[in-house]
This record gives structure tokens, sequence and C-alpha cells, in this order.
């Protein structure tokens, strides 16, 4: 501002002089009184008031905002001088506001230069006093433009709103200014929010500036070109963050240069309706804020019930930052006097498919494990551990050191277990454990975090609480809204759900963090208002103004050192971790390096990747701890190191560039991998993990592969299929050379065989698996990865019901395997061309081909395709033997194959295997014509406990369609044991589910089964519907090994409904396919059914002859309820 210009203006030039001489500048005579006017010489009193008024227009007006100006002007200099911060440029989100002066061109062109240039002063003054005011940073003054941030280099939580005040308060100040001429100048302003990258030094010496870089500043730019004089345009990434705090006018989509789409766009006009911010941020219904004694009161009431031994399960639930954490410390706060065990598990967002992670550090923490232990040690302590809850049997401790990757070899033998047994051991002792510590002391065994479980642990804690209800254990579990617990039904179960804070609440969290010190009522009204009862944001706003320099300690309260400015509120707890971090930025770059880490990491670890010394490291570290913004648990070297919240490592990484990020990712894994080279353990996925975000993509690769195949061994098949995933998305960005085609292949095949496990064989992503693969074998001279990609095929064409094109594709396989002379794809090809053939209802030659395969199998040899081809070839082999057989005539060789099918299943180490089988054999019980007839021989073992084992191992590990298969076989074994409602019921959702899964195959024998139901029920016409349906569906997919039997049924059906000819027709028809089809047991059936009819017509002569062949015909299977019945008829016939 020129002052003598100003005195000018006022008729009073005759004291710039006096003025000048006094060191009168702009910010001093926003400050003068009529004494010092006096003593500057102006002894007019008439001057002196005419003075003093010009001055307090100048207050009210610009002057004021000129001085706020004068310290504006300094600070890009100042901040551009500034030494770089430790980490260097930040990503954030920030609020660019671009304000320009309207018609500064043509005003420039009928003014003088120098006029022009105190216009432009007093522009900038202007703008930059408002920006100042509301906290914003000048980023750079560009002649009649304006350039300002909102959020950097300090976070608030209501950026985009001060950027939206700070823009109407220019517009509105810019319009007091006058040119020359006294007509009044007129701003406008453009305002986006985005991500950018902010604070890297660009330029030399006097151009020197912090840069930030992305479309945001532009999109600012162009959107103050759309504004009319005097008014503020916003994009619509900033609207979304204002809620109905400003009246805003739509203007539509705009077509902006430099952008390809039209983008909306909103004109300010003027502060909302809404009485607080709160109002207008919630404008829809509120949910009732409550405090914390009521939760407390029903988790103590329901820890009373488990200490009496009615074991209680409570799911916690919370959005982030609700107080799901902070009301679990306070349980165990009110336990503090009571004997309990204690058991903490906490998840792990990197570990979402580490199996049993959360448990392997509580026991680790539990045996007190040191770095330095010897594998003996660690025996040892592990052993003390199982016996303080009761476990003094050797396997179990050799199990879980298995678990806890303890070498054992100078201890223990090694575990004699199939790998799904292992699995199944483990969890049965982990349950076990905290049984026998219930015994001792009532349980707390606390599950946080749960939205990021692992199967393995989902699976562990589903035993857990089936198990608890008669234990004395209460069993805590937290987790985000997004995760849907599947223990809601159960009646020892309660679900807890935590709302926001009231203020007398939220104040008495905000006392905790003082330490009981009062704080002013105006700071508390802040926190209060601007946390909108969020527990987590009130602690942490909290702190920070605790931290902020704003307050002193006065014994028993805070005072404020001055005026209070608006706090940093946090609009996400990201924000306010944000603008916490900011304030140790000394310290900051060690959070952001343990947040590249994990939610946990140990001191060791962050010594090998930071780039401090040890002191420095250590003072850094304790500083993070008191601040709490992390916790310590040892001493260091020693120490193990966890964030307060999963939020705050989230808030420490994003705040990192993805160059910053890829650099600390690369030396962690190669720090892991020293570890692994030196002999100490390491998850692969953990290593991959961090290549993966290093952009290390052959070796993420490479240990994505090595945690899918550690995860297939240990029948964890979720886990694998999120591994291969992983790899295949890296796999695919490789060069394209032989090598990574090859490396693709097998990783492909992997995913097709685990999602036919997991999924289904005609499951969608079964397909395209198998579907790539295809593709890549043209690419690749490997038979045994052909063979594989076209097994996948011929499933997705077997289960569909694609029956023609399945067989065509075993046929060419078997062809080319012959033509190669490999024995292992000779074997897996006989079994799929034998399988196709029995369900084509070609007994005799699936047979043949099955009993080939099952002769060249060789167990030491090929008891690992089982991982290739989805299931052992073995067990295919007898299952698909055993019902041939049956149906050729042979029960009692079927039943011999049947047992050894069992016993097979039983001894096998491949879960998907085992499935399978169990599946098969209940199947073949349903075939046997009396599902309960064979219960009575011990040698076949019980339907029912078949098909529950089916459904458990399918639950267990995410076999969907087999799950399916088990839900409509219950349903069937629920009918014969008269529970005709449920089974039903069971029966149908369970085809509709099979059917789901893009399944035709076995839905002939789904419908004939259910049939045999709705005829059980006394619903013969419905019966008689399903069974046309299935009849239809054979027709359609050439599926008929059910055909003579739906036929049968038929005949059943319309006898029922005194349709004897009919009835006739169909029994005829059935004997004409079974002997088609040379199923002897099947044209026995069909023969009695016949020979029963005839002899109700007195053609006993015809119904001999037609059934003593027949009956004659068999040499074995003479106990069969079949053979005795038709014998018995006969013989009834005879007589």
């Amino acid at each position: 501002m020129d002052i003598e210009e100003w005195l000018r203006s006022l008729g009073l030039q005759q004291y710039g002089t006096a003025f000048r001489k006094n060191n009168v500048e702009a910010e001093v005579l926003l400050r003068l009184t009529a004494e010092d006017l006096k003593d500057i010489g102006v002894s007019s009193v008439g001057h002196r008031r005419k003075l003093l008024e010009a001055i307090a227009e100048l207050r009210e007006s610009s002057s004021a905002i000129s001085a706020e100006g004068v310290k504006a002007l300094t600070q890009v200099a100042e901040l551009a001088s500034a030494p770089a911060s430790p980490t260097g440029a930040e990503r954030r989100q920030l609020t660019v506001m671009f304000a320009d002066l309207v018609g500064s061109t043509a005003i420039s062109a009928r003014v003088d230069p120098e006029e022009m240039s105190e216009i432009i002063r007093g522009y900038q003054n202007c703008c930059a006093g408002e920006i100042t005011r509301f906290e914003g940073h000048i980023a750079k003054f560009m002649g009649d433009g304006v350039l300002a941030y909102f959020g950097w280099p300090r976070a608030h939580e209501d950026d985009a709103e001060r950027a939206v005040r700070a823009g109407l308060a220019v517009a509105s100040s810019v319009a007091q200014l006058r040119a020359p001429d006294g007509k009044p100048l007129a701003g406008r302003v453009g305002i986006a929010t985005g991500l950018v990258v902010v604070g890297e030094l660009v330029g030399d010496k006097e151009a020197r500036e912090r840069a930030v870089v992305g479309e945001t500043p532009t999109l600012a730019s162009r959107l103050q070109d759309l504004a009319r004089p005097g008014s503020v345009i916003v994009a619509e990434s900033t609207r979304h963050l204002l809620g109905d705090l400003f009246e805003l006018e739509d203007l539509g989509p705009q077509v902006l240069k430099g952008f390809e789409t039209a983008l909306k766009a909103y004109s300010v006009r003027g502060e909302g309706r809404a009485e607080s911010r709160f109002e207008a941020f919630h404008t829809g219904a509120l949910t009732k804020l409550v405090g914390r004694e009521q939760e407390l009161a029903l988790l103590l009431e329901r820890w009373s019930r488990a200490e009496e031994g009615e074991g209680q399960v409570i799911l916690l639930s919370g959005e982030p930052g609700i107080g799901k954490s902070r009301i679990v410390r306070a349980l165990r706060e009110h336990l503090a006097n009571e004997s309990y065990i204690p058991l903490s598990n906490y998840c792990s967002p990197y570990h979402t498919n580490s199996a049993l992670y959360p448990v392997v550090g509580l026991l680790e923490r539990a045996a007190h494990f040191d770095r330095d232990d010897t594998a003996e040690m660690k025996l040892d302590k592990l052993e003390t551990l199982l016996a303080r809850g009761g476990e003094q049997d050797r396997e179990a401790a050799q199990v879980l050191a298995a678990l806890l990757a303890i070498p054992t070899e100078t201890r223990y033998p090694p575990i004699d277990l199939p790998p799904q047994r292992i699995k199944q051991r483990t969890l049965e002792i982990l349950v076990e454990q905290l049984a026998g510590l219930a015994k001792q002391k009532p349980v707390l065994a606390v599950y946080e975090d749960v939205h990021w479980i692992d199967p393995s642990t989902l699976e562990l804690l589903g035993l857990v609480i089936e198990r608890v209800q008669r234990l004395p254990a209460l069993v805590l579990i937290t987790f985000r809204p997004e995760f849907s617990p599947p223990w809601t039904s159960h009646a020892h179960v309660t679900q807890l759900s935590l709302s926001r804070l009231t203020r007398r609440h939220g104040a008495a969290v905000a006392l905790r963090v003082t330490g009981g010190k009062a704080l002013p009522r105006e700071v508390l009204d802040q926190i209060m208002a601007r946390t909108d009862g969020v527990p987590l944001f009130v602690e942490e706003l909290t702190k920070t103004v605790l931290e902020s320099g704003l307050l002193r300690d006065v014994g028993n309260h805070f005072e404020l050192t001055g005026t209070l400015p608006p706090l940093a509120i946090p609009a996400t707890l990201h924000d306010s971790l944000m603008a916490r971090l900011d304030h140790l930025a000394p310290v900051k770059e060690v959070a952001q390096i343990g947040a590249v880490i994990g939610r946990e990491f140990s001191h060791d670890l962050l010594a090998a990747v930071a780039p401090h010394d040890e002191g420095k490291l250590q003072d850094a570290l304790a500083q993070l701890c008191r601040s709490e913004l992390i916790y310590c648990r040892g001493a260091p070297p020693e120490a193990t190191y966890s964030f307060k919240h999963a939020l705050v490592q989230d808030a420490a990484y994003s705040s990192l560039l993805k160059t910053r990020r890829q650099q600390m990712h690369a030396r962690i894994a190669a720090a892991l991998e020293e570890r692994v080279a030196a002999g100490s353990e390491a998850l692969p996925e953990i290593i991959a993990h961090h290549c993966t975000e290093a952009g290390l993509i052959e070796r993420a690769v490479s240990y994505w592969w090595q945690a899918a195949q550690s995860a297939i061994q240990r029948s964890a098949i979720l886990e694998s299929i999120a591994h291969l995933e992983n790899g295949l998305r890296l796999v695919r960005t490789l060069p394209d050379t032989q090598e990574r085609v090859r490396l693709e292949l097998d990783m492909q095949v992997a995913l097709g065989t685990a999602f036919m496990a997991a999924k289904g064989w005609s499951s969608p992503a079964t397909a395209a698996a198998f579907a790539r693969a295809e593709e890549l074998c043209e690419r690749v001279d490997d038979i045994t990865l052909r063979s594989v990609a076209d097994y996948g095929r011929y499933l997705v064409y077997l289960l569909r019901g694609q029956l023609d094109a399945a067989l065509a594709t075993t046929t060419s396989m078997l062809r080319r395997a012959e033509c190669d002379c490999d024995r292992a794809t000779i074997m897996i090809a006989h079994r799929c061309v034998g399988i196709t053939s029995v369900h084509r209802g070609d007994f005799d030659a699936g047979r043949k081909h099955m009993e080939a395969s099952l002769a060249l199998y060789d167990p030491n040899e090929h008891a690992a395709l089982a991982y290739r081809f989805a299931y052992d070839p073995r067990i295919a082999n007898l299952c698909y033997i055993a019902h041939a057989l049956l149906h050729l005539g042979y029960p009692d060789q079927a039943f011999e194959k049947y047992t050894e099918l069992l016993q097979a299943i039983r001894h096998h180490r491949h879960s998907p295997s085992a499935a399978f089988g169990l599946f098969q054999s209940a199947l073949f019980c349903t075939y046997s014509r009396d599902l309960g007839a064979y219960k009575r021989d011990s040698n076949f073992g019980a339907d029912e406990a078949i098909v529950d084992e089916l459904i458990s191992i399918s639950t267990e590990h995410g076999f969907s369609l087999w799950r399916t298969a088990g839900v409509i076989l219950k349903g069937w074994v629920l009918i014969q044991a008269g529970e005709s409602d449920s089974g039903l019921a069971q029966m149908r959702d369970g085809i509709v589910e099979w059917r789901g899964h893009d399944a035709k195959l076995f839905v002939p024998r789904w419908l004939l089964m259910l049939a045999s139901a709705l005829s059980r029920l006394g619903n013969p016409r419905a019966a008689l519907d399903r069974i046309e349906e299935g009849l239809a569906l054979i027709t359609e997919t050439n599926e008929r090994w059910n055909e003579t039997e739906l036929h049968l049924r038929k005949g059943e059906l319309l006898l029922d409904l005194k349709a004897d000819e009919k009835a006739e027709a169909s029994f005829l028809h059935a004997l004409t396919v079974a002997q088609h089809q040379r199923a002897k047991l099947w044209e026995l059936r069909a023969a009695t059914s016949l020979a029963r009819l005839w002899v109700q017509g007195s053609e006993r002569q015809r119904a001999h002859d037609l059934l003593a062949p027949v009956c004659g015909w068999f040499t074995e299977g003479f106990a069969t309820p079949d053979i005795k019945e038709a014998r018995t008829f006969l013989d009834l016939v005879e007589s």
C-alpha cells in the first residue's frame, strides 16, 4: 500500500513527509491512535478525525487484509528457501484455489503502469490476507492470478470448507477495492480437490518453489475461467466434501480445455441453511448417540455368565475409530483384579492369506520366544506352554512346532499324517488348549480386526465358538461393518454394534487424554463440535491440541496461550493422523518406514532398512511411542512395535510417494531374503508382497508361486488361489519369453485346479483359467501341462452336461498320450474316457477304461498327480468302477471297490480327493435302492456319516460344489429318516444351488431323488413332473446312466395314478434301455416291476419267462435287496 497516495486521496498529502519520517507503513497505519497522529505532527483536530475515520474504514475493508498480506507476501520465499523435509515430496489430498482479477488487461490499457502495479499489489494483498486468515498456503503470485493450497504444508479436517470460505472472502474483499478512476474491481475464484504430489523443490535460486503435480491445479484454473465476476466455482470433487455448508448452484457438465470429458461444476451462492456442521454433513436419519456404560455392562454380564461355565461369544462391530479396541481394553481393566487367562489374537491386513497368522503370534508371545532361542529352547518353551493347558501329548507339541516352523528332527520323529489331517489336528489341539486352560481359570479370548482374518483362522474361530458354549470362557470378536460374521444364529452369541458418543462421553474421553486436567471451555467446545462423537477422533484431536503449543499447563487445568485458531480437525482419521505426523516431522520418516513393513514390525528389521544409526532410531521410536502413534513390546533391539490402529499405519504409508514406497519395499524384501539365506524363517507371501510393491516383478512372481505351492501342499486351497492370482497379475507384465510363458502356464494350470476344487468344475473362474491355459499350451511343448489344460476343459464340458464334447476331448487326449508314450497322461486319459462313458450309460466301456487306468497307477509315481488334476487318480477310478460294476450286475465286486474307496479316502493326504470320494461314496449308496439297507453291514459304513463328513470337509476347505452335493444328499438322508418337510426343502434348495454352479451333470439324478421324495410325501403328479424334467435333460445332455431308473420311477408313479398301460410302457422302455446299456441290475429291476404288473393282470407265464433268465444270469450279490426281492417274487410266480 502506498501511504502517500492514500493521504493524497484524502486531500491530506501535506502530511506525507511526516508519515515517511516516522516510518509509518501499511501495517503500522492500522494501529495509529489520536495521540500517535498528534506526535507525528497532525495538530488539526479536524484532520486527525478525518484520518482516524479513514483508518477505521481500512480496518473494515482492505487495510486489515493488507496487513495480513504483508505477512503472506514473504511466505512463498521463506518456504522455497527452507531446507527440504527428510521425506521430501509427499502425496496429499489437496484443495487448490485459483483466484483471478477480472478485466486486468482492460484496466492496464487505461491506467499508468505504476498505477497498475499498485492495483496488482493491493489485489494480491487482499487475496493473501483472506487466504492466510483461513490458514491456506499461498503457492504463487502470477501477476493478476493467485494460486493457493489448502491441506499443505499443514493439513486441516475442513480444508475444502476453508478454501470456499476464503474464496468467498476474496471475492467480497476485492469488490471493496477501486481502480484509479473509482470503478470497483472484481475477482473470480475456481476451486478443485484431488490427489497430488506436493512439496518437491524445483527451479533455481530466486525461481525456486515447492511444486504441485497433478491435474487439480489445472482444473481449478479452468473453473476460474468459467466464473462470473465476484463468484466462486467449485469442482464436483470439492462439492462432495462440503455437505450442506453452502448453497450451491449446479452448473451441469462443463467442457474444459485439457479435459477429455465434461466435468460437473457448482457455483457457490453463499452460506447454507444448516444450523451446524454436524447437520450439514448428516442430512439423513441420525443414529442415537449413546455412551459406553451400557455396552460395557453387557460385556461384564456376559463375562459373569462365562465364569459360571456358560460360555459366551460377543460380536463387536463398528466403523474405524468408533472404539472397538478401546472397549476391549476397558473390559480388561475391569477384570484386572480377577484371576483369568487372557488370549489375544490380532489379525493383519498383510496376512489375510497366511494360515493361522494370529494364532502363531499368540503362541509365540505366550511361550515367550526370544530371537536368539535355539530350536531346542523353543521346543522346551512350547512344551511348557502346552503343559499349562493340560496337553502332555508329544504329538501336540510336534504339530504346533510345525505350525511355528520350529525344526523337530532332534526330538520327534517325522509327522506321519497327510497335510489335511495335520491341519485338522492343529485346529483340534488349539481348541483343546483353550478348553484345557478354561478348566483352570476363566478365559477371555479376544480376536481383533477379524475383517482381516485368514480362512484357516476363520475356520478355527468357528470351532472355538462351537466349543466355548460349554466352557467358562468369553470370546470377544471385533470387526468392521464390511465383515459378515457367520455365527449369528447361535444362542450363546451376542451381537453388539458401537455407535458414536454423546458430548458428555466425548468430553470424558478428552479428559482421560489430558490426564484429568480440564481444557478451556472454547477448546473443548471445538473438539466436541468437530469430532462428531467418534472416540478416536476425540482422542487424536485432543492430543493434537496438547502438542500444538496453544496451551500451557497451570496445574490442574490448561489455559490458552493466545487466541484460539480454528483447530486442524480431521474429516477422517487419516487427516487427523497426517496432522499429527506433520507435527512430528523429525521422526515422521521412521513411522513411514514402519508402515511400509506392516502393522507390526520388529526393531531389527526396521534397523536393517532405516537410514539412521541405532541411537537416532531409538530416539525416534521413543518419541513415536510417547506420542502413542505406536506401541512397543520389549526393549530394543529385541523390541517389536505395532501401530496403535491400522489407520495410523495407513496414514503414514499413504503419505509416501510411490517411488519412495518402492525403494522401502525393495529394502525390506532384501532384508527378509538375507534372513532366509541365514537360515531364518520368513513366509514367502510376505516377501512376495514387498517385492510386488517394490516393482521387483520376477522375484515377486517367484515368491507368490512358492507361497501358492506351500498352501496347496497344506490343502489351504483358498490361500493358494489368492497367491496364484497375485502372481499371475504380475507374470503377465513380464517380457514375452518362452520362460515366462512356461511359468504362467504352470501357475494358470494350478489356478484352474484350485478353482476346480473350490468353485466347481464348470464355474466361470475354472473355465476361464483353463481356457487361458489352453492358449498358453499352443506355445509350450509340454504334454503334462497340455493334458492338465485338456482335463480342465473336459471337466467344464462334463459338469455342464456337454458329454459328447467331453468324450471327444478325452478321446483326443488319450490318442495324443499314447502317441507320446506318456504313462501318466495315458492313465489320466483312460480315467476321463471311462468316467464320461459311465455317465453316457456305456458301463462296460467305462469299466474297461478305468481298470486300464487303475492298472497303470503307481502310488509312488502318481500320488502327486492329485495336485495337478484336482483328484487322486486311484480314488476317482475306484468311484466309477464301483458305479459301473453295480450297474453291470456285479454288486459284490462293486461293494468291494466301495470298501476299497473308503479306505483310500481315509489314508489320502489330499482334501479335494477326499471330498470327491465322499461324494461318490454317498451317491453310490443312493444307487443301492434302499439307502439304509447297508448300514447293518459294518464293511460299508454309514451313509449319513459319509454325507455329514462330506459337508464338513467341503465347508472347511471351501469346496462349494461338493458342499452343495452334500446338502442335497443330506436332504435325502433326512427324508429317509422320516424328516420329510425339512429334507425336501433342503433338497430343493440344494438343487437350485447346484444349477447355480452352471452344472447339468447329476441333475437327472437329483430330480429322480426329488421325485421319489415327493412320491413318498403323497404328491405323485409333482413327482411325475420332475421325472419328465429329468428325461428331457437326458435327451439334451446324453447323460444316460440314470435313464433306466427314471423310466422305472415314471412307471411306478403312473401305477399310483391308475394308468397301468402307460406304466407298462414305461417299464418296457426301462427294460430296453437297461438291455442296451448291459445294465443287468437295472434290467433286473425293470423285469421285476413288469413281472409284478403282469402277474396282477394274470399273465404269470409271461412274467416268469421275463424274470427267470434275468435272475439266472446273476452269479453274485444274492444278499442284496434287488436280487433277494426278485428271487422271492420268482419263487412266488413259480409256485
